[in-house]
């Protein structure tokens, strides 16, 4: 059934990425360390997930921990370790009740193995659903992405000829979703940060000053409404014939 804040006929995207920025910030407004905000951010990701899920949204791709993010304070990025296990223990039973399955991309090998086994208890509780496919980029680089498939196709072997951008994009992190369709970024920044690099090609993208643990209904119906306007050309000319390539 549609859902009352999706007009008749509006189009809506497939799959939904986002960069979850403003953490810090929020939380700085409020005179507490930064690590509350991001508890409350994980708190807008679940609401975003049970919308983007209502609306028909079939993929919702979150960045959650950047490659570049290890720079940062060493008792934040330690608190955002703890919270990934507090989250997992948290909301597990929730997510997989409602039907969304989990997957992590991103370079697992630099984190704990209490975080590597939470990944996995999460992905494998909700291996078998299919009404949302939740992706969390964590440890996650767009060029870290682009060099793992090359590495992985010529690990397998494959001849030059043998690799097309099908082929490369099988083998990155996202090669189990379709490109995004939308992607939207809170916090005021206008970037997109070494996220999605190789799949954002051709996304619509959409900037709001909105801090993420204040993202909600009405900011993602803005960002569809948004999406919906828009016309989607990929390179091309709405009506027009296709000219074959002269010789």
């Amino acid at each position: 059934m549609q859902h009352p804040s999706v007009e008749q006929g509006q189009r809506i995207p497939r799959h939904v990425a986002i960069v979850m920025d403003g953490n810090g910030r929020w939380a700085k407004r409020r005179f507490m360390p930064r690590i509350f905000g991001h508890k409350h951010g994980v708190d807008a990701l679940v609401r975003t997930v049970q919308a983007c899920a209502d609306r028909g949204i079939e993929y919702l791709t979150v960045f959650a921990f950047s490659s570049e993010n290890w720079k940062r304070p060493t008792d934040e990025v330690s608190g955002l370790m703890g919270l990934v296990l507090v989250a997992v223990s948290k909301y597990l039973t929730k997510l997989e009740k409602e039907g969304v399955r989990i997957r992590i991309i991103g370079d697992r090998a630099a984190v704990s193995e209490r975080v590597r086994a939470a990944w996995q208890q999460a992905e494998n509780a909700t291996a078998h659903n299919t009404r949302i496919t939740l992706s969390v980029a964590f440890n996650y680089g767009g060029r870290w992405d682009i060099v793992q498939a090359c590495r992985r196709a010529l690990a397998q072997g494959l001849r030059p000829e043998e690799l097309d951008e099908a082929r490369l994009g099988q083998l990155m992190a996202m090669g189990h979703a379709p490109d995004p369709d939308l992607f939207i970024r809170t916090g005021g920044e206008v970037r997109i940060s070494n996220f999605l690099l190789w799949q954002v090609a051709y996304s619509e993208l959409v900037f709001t000053d909105c801090l993420w643990p204040e993202f909600g209904e009405a900011q993602l119906d803005a960002a569809l409404r948004d999406y919906a306007s828009r016309e989607r050309r990929f390179g091309g000319v709405p009506d027009a014939q296709p000219q074959a390539l002269r010789a």
